[in-house]
Protein backbone atom coordinates (compact mmCIF):
# COMPACT_ATOMS: atom_id res chain seq x y z
CA UNK A 1 0.00 0.00 0.00
CA UNK A 2 1.35 3.40 -0.20
CA UNK A 3 1.88 6.31 1.95
CA UNK A 4 -1.45 7.94 2.62
CA UNK A 5 -0.94 11.28 1.82
CA UNK A 6 -3.54 13.96 3.39
CA UNK A 7 -2.69 16.99 1.76
CA UNK A 8 -2.99 15.33 -1.51
CA UNK A 9 -6.09 13.12 -0.80
CA UNK A 10 -8.28 16.26 -0.90
CA UNK A 11 -9.39 18.70 -3.46
CA UNK A 12 -8.37 22.02 -2.99
CA UNK A 13 -12.32 23.45 -1.97
CA UNK A 14 -13.54 20.65 -0.43
CA UNK A 15 -17.09 22.60 0.03
CA UNK A 16 -17.82 20.20 3.57
CA UNK A 17 -20.79 22.50 5.06
CA UNK A 18 -19.56 25.20 2.24
CA UNK A 19 -16.35 25.75 3.33
CA UNK A 20 -12.98 26.63 1.58
CA UNK A 21 -10.12 24.95 4.11
CA UNK A 22 -7.84 22.84 2.78
CA UNK A 23 -6.71 19.64 4.76
CA UNK A 24 -3.83 21.88 5.63
CA UNK A 25 -5.30 24.64 6.64
CA UNK A 26 -8.42 22.55 9.04
CA UNK A 27 -7.85 21.87 11.98
CA UNK A 28 -10.79 19.26 11.45
CA UNK A 29 -10.50 16.78 8.97
CA UNK A 30 -13.49 14.47 7.59
CA UNK A 31 -12.37 10.89 5.98
CA UNK A 32 -15.36 9.58 3.54
CA UNK A 33 -15.31 5.90 3.71
CA UNK A 34 -17.98 4.61 0.79
CA UNK A 35 -17.88 0.95 1.76
CA UNK A 36 -21.27 -1.29 2.54
CA UNK A 37 -20.11 -5.06 1.43
CA UNK A 38 -21.39 -6.57 4.33
CA UNK A 39 -24.98 -4.91 4.47
CA UNK A 40 -27.23 -7.37 4.89
CA UNK A 41 -30.46 -5.69 4.60
CA UNK A 42 -31.06 -2.17 2.99
CA UNK A 43 -27.99 -0.91 0.83
CA UNK A 44 -27.05 2.49 0.10
CA UNK A 45 -24.54 4.14 2.40
CA UNK A 46 -21.76 3.74 0.32
CA UNK A 47 -23.50 6.95 -1.11
CA UNK A 48 -23.47 8.30 2.61
CA UNK A 49 -20.44 10.60 2.57
CA UNK A 50 -21.14 12.41 -0.64
CA UNK A 51 -25.04 12.85 -0.02
CA UNK A 52 -23.89 14.06 3.46
CA UNK A 53 -21.70 16.64 1.60
CA UNK A 54 -24.14 17.79 -0.58
CA UNK A 55 -27.08 18.45 1.59
CA UNK A 56 -24.16 20.09 4.11
CA UNK A 57 -24.35 23.01 1.99
CA UNK A 58 -27.37 24.34 3.31
CA UNK A 59 -26.94 24.19 6.95
CA UNK A 60 -26.38 27.92 8.64
CA UNK A 61 -22.61 27.94 10.06
CA UNK A 62 -23.48 29.98 13.08
CA UNK A 63 -24.42 27.90 16.16
CA UNK A 64 -26.69 28.89 19.16
CA UNK A 65 -24.38 26.82 21.13
CA UNK A 66 -20.72 26.42 19.87
CA UNK A 67 -21.09 29.63 18.08
CA UNK A 68 -18.21 30.04 14.73
CA UNK A 69 -16.24 27.02 15.40
CA UNK A 70 -15.99 26.58 11.77
CA UNK A 71 -13.84 28.76 11.87
CA UNK A 72 -11.25 26.34 13.28
CA UNK A 73 -11.19 24.60 9.94
CA UNK A 74 -13.09 21.86 8.72
CA UNK A 75 -12.40 20.06 5.21
CA UNK A 76 -13.20 16.66 4.10
CA UNK A 77 -10.66 14.42 2.01
CA UNK A 78 -11.78 13.17 -1.46
CA UNK A 79 -13.45 9.42 -1.55
CA UNK A 80 -9.93 7.24 -2.01
CA UNK A 81 -10.91 5.90 -6.14
CA UNK A 82 -9.23 2.31 -4.36
CA UNK A 83 -12.14 1.97 -1.51
CA UNK A 84 -14.78 2.51 -4.51
CA UNK A 85 -12.75 -0.30 -6.50
CA UNK A 86 -12.92 -2.56 -3.02
CA UNK A 87 -16.13 -2.00 -1.79
CA UNK A 88 -17.58 -2.80 -5.83
CA UNK A 89 -15.24 -5.95 -6.19
CA UNK A 90 -16.23 -7.36 -2.56
CA UNK A 91 -19.99 -6.60 -2.20
CA UNK A 92 -20.55 -8.64 -5.52
CA UNK A 93 -19.19 -11.78 -3.89
CA UNK A 94 -20.99 -11.10 -0.82
CA UNK A 95 -24.13 -10.26 -2.51
CA UNK A 96 -23.55 -14.00 -3.39
CA UNK A 97 -23.16 -14.89 -0.05
CA UNK A 98 -26.08 -13.09 1.75
CA UNK A 99 -28.46 -14.44 -1.15
CA UNK A 100 -27.39 -18.16 -0.58
CA UNK A 101 -26.83 -18.12 3.29
CA UNK A 102 -23.60 -19.43 2.97
CA UNK A 103 -21.19 -19.76 0.49
CA UNK A 104 -18.18 -20.83 -0.80
CA UNK A 105 -15.00 -20.90 1.75
CA UNK A 106 -13.01 -18.86 -1.48
CA UNK A 107 -15.42 -16.46 -1.30
CA UNK A 108 -16.05 -15.94 1.78
CA UNK A 109 -12.28 -15.56 2.66
CA UNK A 110 -11.90 -13.09 -0.36
CA UNK A 111 -14.57 -10.87 1.19
CA UNK A 112 -12.69 -10.93 4.84
CA UNK A 113 -9.51 -9.84 2.96
CA UNK A 114 -11.08 -6.84 0.95
CA UNK A 115 -12.37 -6.00 4.68
CA UNK A 116 -8.74 -6.42 6.30
CA UNK A 117 -7.55 -3.95 3.54
CA UNK A 118 -10.12 -1.50 4.19
CA UNK A 119 -8.95 -1.75 7.92
CA UNK A 120 -5.68 -1.20 7.30
CA UNK A 121 -6.69 2.06 4.39
CA UNK A 122 -8.60 3.60 7.64
CA UNK A 123 -5.78 3.17 10.30
CA UNK A 124 -3.38 4.34 7.96
CA UNK A 125 -5.14 7.21 7.26
CA UNK A 126 -6.48 7.96 10.61
CA UNK A 127 -2.97 7.44 12.06
CA UNK A 128 -1.35 10.23 9.67
CA UNK A 129 -3.91 12.96 10.21
CA UNK A 130 -3.67 12.09 14.17
CA UNK A 131 -0.12 12.35 13.96
CA UNK A 132 -0.60 16.12 12.69
CA UNK A 133 -2.29 17.00 15.09
CA UNK A 134 -5.40 16.85 13.25
CA UNK A 135 -8.74 16.36 14.86
CA UNK A 136 -10.55 13.44 12.73
CA UNK A 137 -14.15 12.70 11.97
CA UNK A 138 -15.06 9.38 10.05
CA UNK A 139 -18.02 9.40 7.75
CA UNK A 140 -19.51 5.61 6.63
CA UNK A 141 -20.30 3.36 5.39
CA UNK A 142 -21.53 0.83 6.97
CA UNK A 143 -20.47 0.37 10.70
CA UNK A 144 -18.05 -1.80 9.78
CA UNK A 145 -15.58 1.19 8.61
CA UNK A 146 -14.42 2.74 11.82
CA UNK A 147 -12.54 -0.32 12.72
CA UNK A 148 -9.23 0.95 12.01
CA UNK A 149 -9.85 4.79 13.00
CA UNK A 150 -10.61 3.26 16.63
CA UNK A 151 -7.27 1.67 16.27
CA UNK A 152 -5.54 4.70 15.23
CA UNK A 153 -7.05 6.53 18.24
CA UNK A 154 -6.08 3.64 21.05
CA UNK A 155 -2.69 4.26 19.90
CA UNK A 156 -3.00 8.14 20.83
CA UNK A 157 -5.62 7.80 23.30
CA UNK A 158 -4.69 4.64 25.09
CA UNK A 159 -7.32 5.73 28.05
CA UNK A 160 -10.08 6.52 26.07
CA UNK A 161 -13.45 5.38 26.06
CA UNK A 162 -16.53 4.59 23.32
CA UNK A 163 -19.68 5.97 23.46
CA UNK A 164 -21.75 4.41 20.97
CA UNK A 165 -25.06 5.17 19.60
CA UNK A 166 -27.14 2.48 17.63
CA UNK A 167 -30.30 0.80 17.77
CA UNK A 168 -27.58 -2.93 17.46
CA UNK A 169 -25.77 -3.92 19.85
CA UNK A 170 -22.95 -4.80 17.15
CA UNK A 171 -21.43 -7.70 19.40
CA UNK A 172 -22.08 -10.91 17.11
CA UNK A 173 -18.45 -12.98 16.55
CA UNK A 174 -18.62 -12.50 12.98
CA UNK A 175 -22.19 -12.12 11.03
CA UNK A 176 -23.26 -14.30 7.59
CA UNK A 177 -19.73 -15.52 8.00
CA UNK A 178 -18.18 -11.92 7.49
CA UNK A 179 -15.53 -11.45 10.15
CA UNK A 180 -15.48 -7.92 9.98
CA UNK A 181 -19.09 -7.31 9.61
CA UNK A 182 -21.09 -4.06 10.82
CA UNK A 183 -22.97 -6.47 12.92
CA UNK A 184 -19.84 -7.06 14.37
CA UNK A 185 -18.15 -3.90 14.89
CA UNK A 186 -17.98 -3.55 18.71
CA UNK A 187 -17.27 -7.31 19.43
CA UNK A 188 -14.31 -6.98 17.26
CA UNK A 189 -13.24 -3.49 19.32
CA UNK A 190 -13.77 -5.57 22.52
CA UNK A 191 -11.61 -8.58 21.56
CA UNK A 192 -9.18 -7.34 18.86
CA UNK A 193 -8.09 -3.90 20.44
CA UNK A 194 -7.39 -2.84 24.34
CA UNK A 195 -10.45 -0.82 24.66
CA UNK A 196 -11.30 -0.92 28.36
CA UNK A 197 -14.87 1.32 28.31
CA UNK A 198 -18.01 0.79 26.10
CA UNK A 199 -20.83 2.63 26.58
CA UNK A 200 -23.96 1.76 24.33
CA UNK A 201 -26.79 4.20 24.08
CA UNK A 202 -30.43 3.29 22.47
CA UNK A 203 -29.47 -0.06 22.15
CA UNK A 204 -33.03 -2.30 20.99
CA UNK A 205 -32.45 -5.38 18.66
CA UNK A 206 -29.56 -7.82 19.84
CA UNK A 207 -29.41 -11.42 20.15
CA UNK A 208 -29.00 -13.45 23.19
CA UNK A 209 -25.29 -14.35 22.27
CA UNK A 210 -24.66 -10.18 22.23
CA UNK A 211 -26.92 -9.91 25.55
CA UNK A 212 -24.77 -12.79 26.96
CA UNK A 213 -21.12 -11.31 25.33
CA UNK A 214 -22.82 -7.76 27.52
CA UNK A 215 -22.69 -9.57 30.81
CA UNK A 216 -19.51 -11.98 30.13
CA UNK A 217 -17.80 -7.88 29.59
CA UNK A 218 -19.57 -5.99 32.11
CA UNK A 219 -16.28 -4.86 33.19
CA UNK A 220 -15.67 -3.17 29.72
CA UNK A 221 -19.38 -2.55 28.72
CA UNK A 222 -22.10 -0.76 30.02
CA UNK A 223 -25.55 -1.06 27.52
CA UNK A 224 -28.47 1.50 28.15
CA UNK A 225 -31.14 -0.30 26.25
CA UNK A 226 -34.29 1.60 24.71
CA UNK A 227 -36.50 0.01 26.18
CA UNK A 228 -35.19 0.97 29.76
CA UNK A 229 -34.59 4.08 28.80
CA UNK A 230 -38.17 4.73 27.52
CA UNK A 231 -40.19 3.17 30.72
CA UNK A 232 -37.78 5.66 33.17
CA UNK A 233 -39.03 7.99 30.80
CA UNK A 234 -42.57 7.60 30.99
CA UNK A 235 -42.59 7.15 34.66
CA UNK A 236 -41.30 11.01 34.90
CA UNK A 237 -37.31 10.66 35.31
CA UNK A 238 -36.02 13.63 32.82
CA UNK A 239 -33.67 13.10 30.35
CA UNK A 240 -30.82 15.20 31.80
CA UNK A 241 -30.77 12.65 35.15
CA UNK A 242 -30.46 10.03 32.95
CA UNK A 243 -27.75 11.37 30.37
CA UNK A 244 -25.43 11.92 33.81
CA UNK A 245 -26.27 8.08 34.50
CA UNK A 246 -24.74 7.61 31.11
CA UNK A 247 -21.70 9.49 31.63
CA UNK A 248 -20.79 8.38 34.90
CA UNK A 249 -19.08 5.49 32.78
CA UNK A 250 -17.09 7.47 30.23
CA UNK A 251 -13.54 8.32 31.21
CA UNK A 252 -12.14 11.77 30.35
CA UNK A 253 -11.55 11.44 26.77
CA UNK A 254 -14.33 10.47 24.84
CA UNK A 255 -14.55 9.04 20.99
CA UNK A 256 -18.13 8.81 19.83
CA UNK A 257 -19.70 6.12 17.27
CA UNK A 258 -22.52 6.91 16.00
CA UNK A 259 -24.98 4.73 13.88
CA UNK A 260 -27.78 6.84 12.47
CA UNK A 261 -30.08 3.87 13.15
CA UNK A 262 -29.66 5.17 16.81
CA UNK A 263 -32.13 7.75 16.18
CA UNK A 264 -36.09 7.12 15.58
CA UNK A 265 -36.37 6.04 12.07
CA UNK A 266 -38.32 8.98 11.26
CA UNK A 267 -35.18 10.81 11.45
CA UNK A 268 -32.98 8.43 8.88
CA UNK A 269 -35.73 6.08 7.41
CA UNK A 270 -33.54 5.04 4.87
CA UNK A 271 -30.82 3.69 6.98
CA UNK A 272 -29.33 0.20 5.94
CA UNK A 273 -32.01 -1.46 9.10
CA UNK A 274 -34.25 0.25 10.68
CA UNK A 275 -35.66 -0.25 14.13
CA UNK A 276 -38.65 1.25 15.60
CA UNK A 277 -38.22 3.28 18.80
CA UNK A 278 -34.88 5.14 19.68
CA UNK A 279 -33.83 8.56 20.36
CA UNK A 280 -34.69 11.96 19.65
CA UNK A 281 -32.25 14.28 17.44
CA UNK A 282 -32.58 16.79 20.18
CA UNK A 283 -31.66 14.22 23.17
CA UNK A 284 -28.68 12.94 21.01
CA UNK A 285 -27.73 16.86 21.29
CA UNK A 286 -28.31 17.23 24.74
CA UNK A 287 -25.96 14.32 25.79
CA UNK A 288 -23.49 15.13 23.70
CA UNK A 289 -22.98 18.77 25.17
CA UNK A 290 -23.59 16.89 28.77
CA UNK A 291 -20.05 15.09 27.93
CA UNK A 292 -18.31 17.63 27.37
CA UNK A 293 -20.09 19.89 30.01
CA UNK A 294 -18.86 17.42 32.48
CA UNK A 295 -15.38 18.02 32.17
CA UNK A 296 -14.98 14.92 29.49
CA UNK A 297 -13.28 15.80 26.17
CA UNK A 298 -14.93 14.25 22.74
CA UNK A 299 -11.61 13.13 20.54
CA UNK A 300 -12.86 11.96 17.52
CA UNK A 301 -16.15 10.26 15.74
CA UNK A 302 -17.30 8.39 13.29
CA UNK A 303 -20.87 8.74 11.45
CA UNK A 304 -22.19 5.50 9.67
CA UNK A 305 -25.15 3.96 7.76
CA UNK A 306 -26.77 7.10 6.37
CA UNK A 307 -28.17 6.05 3.26
CA UNK A 308 -29.62 8.78 0.97
CA UNK A 309 -33.64 8.25 -0.35
CA UNK A 310 -33.99 7.74 -3.59
CA UNK A 311 -36.64 11.06 -4.01
CA UNK A 312 -35.74 13.08 -0.77
CA UNK A 313 -32.78 14.39 0.74
CA UNK A 314 -34.44 13.83 3.89
CA UNK A 315 -31.70 11.21 5.56
CA UNK A 316 -28.38 13.25 4.77
CA UNK A 317 -29.69 16.40 5.86
CA UNK A 318 -30.32 15.02 8.96
CA UNK A 319 -26.95 13.09 8.69
CA UNK A 320 -25.26 16.68 8.03
CA UNK A 321 -26.43 18.67 11.08
CA UNK A 322 -25.42 15.73 13.22
CA UNK A 323 -22.05 15.88 11.70
CA UNK A 324 -22.22 19.29 12.25
CA UNK A 325 -22.67 19.18 15.58
CA UNK A 326 -20.00 16.34 16.32
CA UNK A 327 -17.22 18.49 14.45
CA UNK A 328 -18.24 21.23 16.92
CA UNK A 329 -18.46 19.37 20.13
CA UNK A 330 -14.90 17.62 18.78
CA UNK A 331 -13.53 21.03 18.62
CA UNK A 332 -14.74 22.69 21.58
Amino acid sequence: MKDFDANAAASQDSGIFGLPFTVEEAEMVLLPVPWEVTTSYGRGTAKGPSAILKASKQIDLFDLELGNFFEAGIALLDESPDVKKWNEEASQLAKKIIAAGDGSVKDLSTVNEYSIQLNTFVYTATQTLLAQGKRVGIIGGDHSVPFGAIQAFLEKYPKMGILHFDAHADLRDAFEGFTYSHASIMHNVITKTKLTRLVQVGIRDFCEEEFNFIHHHKEKITTFFDNALSERKMQGEPWSVLCDEIIQHLPQEVYVSFDIDGLDPRFCPHTGTPVPGGLDLKEVFYLIKKVVQSGRKIIGFDLNEVAPGQASEWDANVGARLLYKLCGWTLY
